[in-house]
């Protein structure tokens, strides 16, 4: 059973056998496997057990684990993390064997990396999913953030104005340790007295995080201000610029092979299967076609090409261009900086 990181508090009342905490975000995944261990000592299981998969694992080792009686005749906790998220044939196996067997003196918990879609379909997921709980640890992007970030603002019961919220949430968007490390200073410092934007400004600087495909998809939805705060963050974040390049390519080739196949009348939807854009994802390049004619996403390949290669030929690290380049996206600025010669 799925169960998101805020609402796995209201499931620890009874504890399932197994627990599934996977994701790429460190504070999610530490916080649930804190609330799971907390819950559980309530619970009578004070012995713990930390098993990691590495060179030296053996699956026999986690089995031997599983069956044998505690030394302090307390129930158990076992914690197995799997680095990349794939036990493999023997490790499937196991898994499955062990929770069929369903000791109730062991709680199983399993942590690792972001499962991909077809992990989640594995024999070995879906067996474990069907008798205790996954929650899936993904660091939360944009609207979820904000709720995140309230939820954090309730808990340390602070009393942030409006202005004071939106710069947090500009601040540390993508960093959750540091947005609650954040938080618990200005439950130190300001109590429960009101707190404004520039207050903040001299305790906090920006440290959100962000990647080349969360700056893809704020060019699509045309969120320019965004577009160009995640540059300016994976800029000094030193991500490699052919990174980006690759990144902004990828979606002008994706963007000219749809507005071309509409041009010519063409359906789409075979070319977002073929393409591996499922549903969710449609709406994004949907609104992007709207805006852009097939030349201006021509002009837009011609520039992405011209910046890489003076990258390759000249090491021109044109940071200018590509923040040239993102502005094209929006269909109004493009019109005017061809008006005045500059794409």
């Amino acid at each position: 059973m799925r169960v998101y990181p805020d609402q796995l508090h209201r499931q620890l009342n009874t504890l399932k056998p197994c627990y599934l905490l996977f994701g790429d975000d460190p504070w999610l995944l530490n916080h649930a496997k804190e609330q799971l261990i907390a819950a559980a000592r309530a619970q009578g299981f004070e012995e713990r057990i930390q098993l990691e998969q590495d060179n030296s694992f053996s699956w026999q080792e986690l089995a031997n684990e599983w069956n044998a009686m505690s030394l302090f005749a307390s129930r158990r906790i076992i914690e197995l993390h799997l680095p990349q998220a794939k036990p493999g044939t023997e490790g499937s196996a196991m898994l499955q064997q062990l929770l069929n067997s369903q000791n109730h003196d062991v709680l199983l918990i399993i942590t690792g990396a972001k499962l991909a879609r077809e992990q989640q379909s594995s024999k070995w997921f879906k067996a474990l999913d069907k008798d205790g709980i996954f929650v899936p640890c993904t660091t939360p992007e944009t609207a979820q953030f904000q709720r995140w970030l309230d939820g954090r603002v309730q808990f340390y019961r602070l009393n942030l104005q409006a202005d004071a919220r939106a710069m947090l949430m500009n601040l540390y968007e993508g960093n959750l340790l540091a947005a609650d490390q954040a938080l618990q200073l200005l439950q130190l410092l300001a109590a429960t007295r009101p707190i404004s934007a520039a207050e903040l400004t001299q305790y906090f600087e920006d440290q959100s995080r962000f990647n080349v495909f969360q700056l893809v998809d704020a060019l699509l939805e045309n969120r320019q201000e965004k577009a160009q705060h995640i540059l300016v963050q994976l800029k000094a974040e030193d991500t490699a610029m052919p990174i980006i390049h690759w990144a902004l390519q990828k979606e002008l080739t994706i963007l000219w092979q749809l507005q071309s196949a509409a041009n010519a009348r063409q359906p789409l939807t075979p070319i977002y299967s073929k393409l591996r854009i499922w549903d969710k994802r449609q709406p994004l390049y949907q609104a992007a076609l709207s805006r852009l004619s097939l030349e201006a996403i021509e002009e837009m390949l011609s520039l992405c090409s011209s910046l890489e290669l003076r990258l390759k030929q000249q090491g021109l690290e044109d940071w200018t261009g590509v923040s040239h380049l993102c502005l094209l996206f929006d269909a109004d600025t493009h019109a005017q900086l061809k008006t005045f010669g500059l794409n």
